[in-house]
């Protein structure tokens, strides 16, 4: 058992390495295009990850706004911004590795 404390940070590392994964799997269709539109696509996943997590997380599960910005507090040892940030530019990285760009 982790504890919480460590808990926290090492499911943010793991969430963002199968972030990776399943872009490198899932994504076939991430070929030689331009590096903008590998970005873009990984800005959409940022956008709709937030919007499911602060929409799902206020009307459905009732979480309050400020507790819901909570998860963004890097001095707590949550990871969510390195999650997004993963997010972010997953699908540039898996493109440059499928075509040996990197």
């Amino acid at each position: 058992s982790l504890g919480l404390h460590m808990a926290t940070p090492v499911s943010g590392i793991l969430f963002s390495i199968i972030v990776v994964i399943v872009t490198y799997l899932f994504s076939p269709v991430l070929g030689k295009h331009h590096t903008l539109t590998h970005l873009f696509i990984g800005l959409q996943w940022v956008l709709m990850t937030l919007l499911f997590e602060f929409l799902f997380g206020h009307y459905v599960m009732g979480r309050s706004w400020t507790s819901l910005l909570q998860v963004f507090d890097i001095m707590k040892d949550d990871l969510m911004i390195l999650v997004l940030l993963v997010s972010l530019i997953s699908p540039l990285f898996v493109a440059r590795i499928k075509n040996n760009i990197l």
